[in-house]
């Protein structure tokens, strides 16, 4: 983990990140490689999330939250490609607001998600910028050979599911500005999700058993079904009266006076993690079994059509959705 930065950049890592890392593949962060073994009958996935101050995190935002976010979006990734995360790499961009105390949280932060993960770091850089901070993960996992569930997949015919609620994502960045009216138990737990989101790593076993398709949901509910539909050259319609809210996402909502747009910002906004696949009618109920297994919400949306694009419906009648919104059609 070479350092290019201001002095104290070698006291970070010998203090805050040499813990962190893997015993044996991130040697130490004492070089300028890692070195991770093959693992045979497995394919190698890997995926990079960047987050920046301003962004994808509010400047208000405690670091040891922001650095959970990062990792548990990335871990989002990987799971709905059904792997089993095992290390990462992680640039840090330091601004000037990020002093000792701060960088101390931000790998408390790290500390508390890999015990929870149970993934290890592996290397990286840290550096200093004069603009804000932002902070960059590339995670590693495995999935058994040939089982990495893509994008592409997705047959006529096949059923559409999400694990989960949809829509605290957005709620939570509302919240966390101050923009909504709730009970603060509910104003709290929708903030919190939107700091520390909680990616689906154990429903990845499942996704790869059943999935023939499969996204994680970061971009917004619509547009990362656009994804797949597009990936797999079919279309995906979905009841929006099926989608799930969380209690919160409820109270929210039924305080709308118009439910249709209420439901656009819901299932648009993004930032909810969760895990959108397509599975087999055969292998509903298996499906359905595994995730009761987990005690993990799993609701059927839709289904796979020969159109193109995503058709939601809303009433029973067509709702289109655009850059500003959505517009019958």
């Amino acid at each position: 983990m070479p350092s290019v930065d201001v002095a104290g950049e070698f006291e970070t890592i010998r203090r805050l990140f040499a813990p962190l890392a893997h015993p044996e593949w991130g040697r130490g962060l004492l070089d300028d490689v890692a070195v991770v073994p093959t693992r045979p009958g497995h394919d190698l996935v890997l995926t990079k999330d960047a987050i920046v101050e301003g962004v994808h995190f509010l400047p208000a935002d405690p670091l040891d939250t922001v650095a959970r976010k990062l990792m548990r979006v990335n871990l989002s990734d990987l799971a709905a490609k059904g792997a089993e995360p095992f290390g990462y790499l992680l640039a840090c961009h330091w601004s000037e607001r990020c002093g000792w105390p701060e960088r101390q949280a931000f790998c408390d932060g790290l500390r508390e998600d890999q015990r929870a993960f149970g993934v290890a770091l592996l290397g990286g850089d840290t550096v200093s910028t004069p603009g804000p901070a932002s902070f960059s993960m590339t995670l590693l996992g495995w999935t058994p050979k040939g089982k990495t569930v893509g994008r592409a997949g997705a047959r006529v015919g096949d059923l559409v599911f999400v694990t989960g609620s949809i829509g605290d994502g957005w709620l939570g960045l509302e919240a966390s500005l101050g923009k909504l009216s709730l009970e603060s138990e509910r104003l709290g737990a929708l903030a919190d999700h939107y700091r520390t989101p909680m990616p689906r790593v154990e429903f990845a076993g499942p996704v790869r058993d059943f999935a023939t398709a499969s996204i994680d949901i970061s971009d917004g509910l619509v547009a990362d079904l656009g994804h797949l539909a597009e990936a797999g050259g079919v279309g995906v319609e979905i009841d929006l009266e099926a989608v799930p809210l969380s209690a919160a996402a409820q109270a929210w909502f039924e305080g709308r006076v118009d439910d249709q747009a209420a439901l656009e910002k819901l299932v648009t906004g993004g930032d909810d993690y969760e895990i959108a696949l397509t599975v087999s009618p055969r292998d509903e109920a298996a499906v359905r079994r595994e995730a009761e297994r987990r005690h993990l919400r799993l609701t059927r949306i839709g289904r796979v059509t020969a159109g193109r694009g995503v058709i939601a419906r809303f009433g029973g009648k067509p709702v289109s959705f655009d850059k500003g919104g959505f517009s019958h059609g």
